[in-house]
C-alpha cells in the first residue's frame, strides 16, 4: 500500500485562500471583536450576497465564527462574525506576534455573547464601519487607521514626548476614548478621537468626559478633535447648553443618528457642530493641532489650525 501523504497544516490552507480583503477583515475583527453581516458588506463588499458566501467560506476554513443574538421581542439578530482560532493564529503571522493561546477564539467569543453593552461597541463600530464604506464608493478618501478601545487603556498611551507627564501618572484622570482614527481626503487628513453614545448615561457623564479631553489638552502638545456621536436632537441640544458655561479649547464636535437618518449621512459628511458656533461642518475640516501627525501623513495644502476653525 501506498504511503499516506501528510495532512496540509489548516493555516497554511487557510493563508492560500486568504485576499487582501479578507485580511483586512481578519485584521479588523481581531482589533475591534465583533462585526454583522451588514457591516462587513457595506466596508468591503460589492453585495450581501457575495458577502455572504465570502463570510461562510471564511467560517468553513475556521478564520471566522459566528453568532446570532436572539431579539427580547422574537426572532433573532444578523449573523454577528467573530475571529475562530485560525483566524488569530492568521492574524499573529502577519503581525509578527507569537502564536496566542489555543483557546483565544473561544473565550473571547464566549466574552462578547455575554458583553451587555454589546450593542455600544457594535454601534461604535459602525461610525468607522460607515467610513469605509463611504471610502469605498468615494475615490481619494480613506479611512488610513482605525484604533480600538483598548489602544487607549494603559497608562502613558495618550502621552508624547514633550507632554506633561502628568499624563502618565494620573492615567485616572485622562479619557478612554470609544475609538481612534485618521481620516484622508484629497490628499488631506484629520486624526480623531471617537465617543459613541446610546443615551443609556446621564448627560453629567459625557459632561465629565469632555472636562478630562480638556485636561488632556492643556497638558499635552496636541489636540485632537473627539467626535461624539449621540443618538438624538434633543440629546446633542442638551449637551451642548450643558457645556455652554464651560470654556474649552479642546475641540468637540457633535452629530446624531437622527441627523444621519434624515440626510443619509456618512459621518465624512458635513454633519459635525462645534460647540459656540454656528453651521455644520466635514469631518476632514475639523480642527486638530499635531506635529507628529503632520510629520506621518503629510499633505498638501493642509489648512493651519486657524483656517480650519474659521
Amino acid at each position: 500500500m501506498g504511503k499516506h501523504l501528510p495532512a496540509a497544516d489548516p493555516l497554511l490552507r487557510l493563508q492560500a485562500s486568504i485576499t487582501a480583503r479578507d485580511d483586512r477583515l481578519l485584521g479588523w475583527l481581531y482589533d475591534h471583536g465583533v462585526l454583522t453581516t451588514d457591516q462587513v458588506a457595506a466596508a468591503l463588499f460589492p453585495s450581501l450576497d457575495f458577502t455572504q458566501r465570502r463570510l461562510r467560506r471564511l467560517t468553513a476554513l475556521r478564520a471566522v465564527d459566528r453568532f446570532r443574538p436572539n431579539k427580547a421581542d422574537g426572532g433573532s439578530y444578523p449573523y454577528h462574525y467573530v475571529l475562530d482560532q485560525l483566524g488569530y493564529d492568521h492574524v499573529h503571522a502577519q503581525r509578527g506576534l507569537p502564536r496566542g493561546r489555543r483557546d483565544q477564539a473561544r473565550r473571547r467569543k464566549h466574552s462578547l455573547t455575554n458583553r451587555p453593552d454589546l450593542p455600544h461597541l457594535l454601534g461604535g463600530n459602525q461610525v468607522f464601519i460607515d467610513l469605509a464604506a463611504h471610502a469605498r464608493t468615494h475615490p481619494h478618501t480613506e479611512l488610513a487607521r482605525w484604533q480600538p478601545a483598548s489602544a487607549y487603556h494603559e497608562p502613558g498611551t495618550l502621552y508624547r514626548k514633550g507632554d506633561d507627564p502628568h499624563i502618565i501618572a494620573g492615567a485616572t484622570g485622562f479619557p478612554r476614548p470609544d475609538g481612534a482614527g485618521i481620516w484622508t481626503e484629497h490628499e488631506r487628513s484629520v486624526p480623531f478621537f471617537l465617543e459613541y453614545d446610546t443615551s443609556g448615561e446621564n448627560l453629567q457623564v459625557l459632561t465629565d468626559k469632555i472636562i478630562k479631553y480638556e485636561r488632556l489638552y492643556m497638558l499635552s502638545t496636541w489636540a485632537w478633535p473627539v467626535l461624539f456621536h449621540l443618538p438624538s436632537a434633543r440629546r446633542e441640544a442638551n449637551l451642548h447648553h450643558r457645556i455652554a458655561g464651560i470654556s474649552l479649547e479642546a475641540v468637540i464636535a457633535t452629530t446624531t443618528a437622527e441627523l444621519r437618518t434624515v440626510l443619509a449621512a456618512s459621518p465624512a459628511h458635513q454633519i459635525w457642530q462645534l460647540p459656540g458656533r454656528t453651521g455644520r461642518h466635514r469631518l476632514i475640516d475639523l480642527p486638530y493641532t499635531d506635529a507628529h501627525h503632520d510629520d506621518q501623513y503629510p499633505t498638501h495644502d493642509q489648512p493651519t489650525p486657524d483656517e480650519r476653525a474659521a
